[in-house]
C-alpha cells in the first residue's frame, strides 16, 4: 500500500504533526508547498491548522489540484484552538472530487496564549497512534 503524508503550516503545529505520523508509518511527510509528486497513492494523510475558522488558501488550493486517479484514500489531520473545527472546505472538496475521507484526527492547536503548548507530546502521541491505526485497517 502507498501511503503518503503532506502538510501546510503556519504555525509549525501541523508540520510537528506531520513529521511525527510519518516517522510512525516509516515515511517522510512533505510540504506541500515543495509540490509534492502524488502517484498511485492508495492513503494520503493530510496534515493542515485551522486559522480563523478556515484552512490555509495554500491547503485549498492544494487540495482543488488533487487527481482521485492518482490519490484514492485520505485522513485529515487538524490541529485548531477550539480543538472541534474540522478541515470542511477541505473535505467539500475531496468530497466532490470522489475522494474518500476516511476520518479527522483534531486536536488543539493553540494560538497566542490560547492553547499554549499544543499540539503537545499527548497530542503527538494521540496523532500518531490514530494514523497507525488507521493505516493498519485500510487495506486498499
Amino acid at each position: 500500500m502507498n501511503v503518503k503524508v503532506v502538510y501546510a503550516t503556519k504555525t509549525k503545529h501541523s508540520k510537528k504533526l506531520a513529521e511525527a505520523i510519518a516517522s510512525g508509518l516509516q515515511i517522510k511527510a512533505q510540504n506541500i508547498s515543495e509540490h509534492p509528486v502524488l502517484e498511485d497513492v492508495d492513503l494520503l494523510f493530510i496534515a493542515g491548522g485551522i486559522y480563523g475558522g478556515e484552512s490555509l488558501p495554500g491547503m485549498i488550493g492544494f487540495v482543488k489540484e488533487l487527481d482521485n486517479s492518482k490519490v484514492k484514500n485520505v485522513v485529515l489531520i487538524t490541529s485548531c484552538t477550539s480543538k472541534t473545527t474540522g478541515q470542511a472546505t477541505v473535505r467539500k472538496i475531496l468530497n466532490e472530487k470522489n475522494i474518500e475521507v476516511i476520518d479527522e484526527f483534531i486536536c488543539q492547536g493553540s494560538f497566542l496564549f490560547f492553547g499554549f503548548g499544543h499540539p503537545n507530546r499527548a497530542d503527538i502521541h494521540d496523532a500518531v497512534e490514530f494514523s497507525r491505526r488507521i493505516a493498519d485497517q485500510t487495506h486498499v
